[in-house]
């Protein structure tokens, strides 16, 4: 039972950002958030981040989990893993234990994966906001 409650709540989501909508601001919040408009803020979550296809934002993000389908530009910090999906395109760095690209996907900028992530280090070093293009 306990796993059952689990798997509902890693995939309900918390908070979204709609296709169509744009919003500024910070989001701290625990779950699922979904962004499938713009978003231009920064992001905290104990859980997972998902960057629909249509979704755009311009924020650093600090989550378990990220997922992203559409474009990002600013840094990113996941505890556990990063998938960047075939219509994803990325513009800044990306700290996190693993990560998995799948073909297509457009990524400028550095990568760091370290099995043993120090989270108050690797958030400090996402959090500065300074995107890095490879030389």
């Amino acid at each position: 039972m306990a796993r059952l409650t689990n798997v509902i709540e890693d995939t309900m989501v918390n908070s979204l950002i709609g296709e169509g909508a744009e919003f500024k601001g910070e989001f701290k919040i625990k779950g699922l958030l979904r962004i499938d408009g713009k978003f231009t803020g920064s992001i905290e979550t104990d859980g997972k981040v998902l960057i629909g296809q249509a979704g755009e934002a311009v924020s650093d993000i600090e989550a378990s989990v990220v997922v992203i389908g559409g474009k990002v530009k600013g840094n990113i910090y996941a505890r556990e893993k990063v998938i960047l999906l075939t219509t994803g395109d990325v513009k800044g760095s990306i700290i996190t234990p693993s990560l998995i690209m799948e073909d297509g996907v457009k990524l400028e900028g550095k990568c760091t994966i370290n099995k043993k992530l120090d989270s108050a280090a690797a958030g400090a070093s996402v959090s500065t906001g300074a995107t890095e293009s490879p030389a």
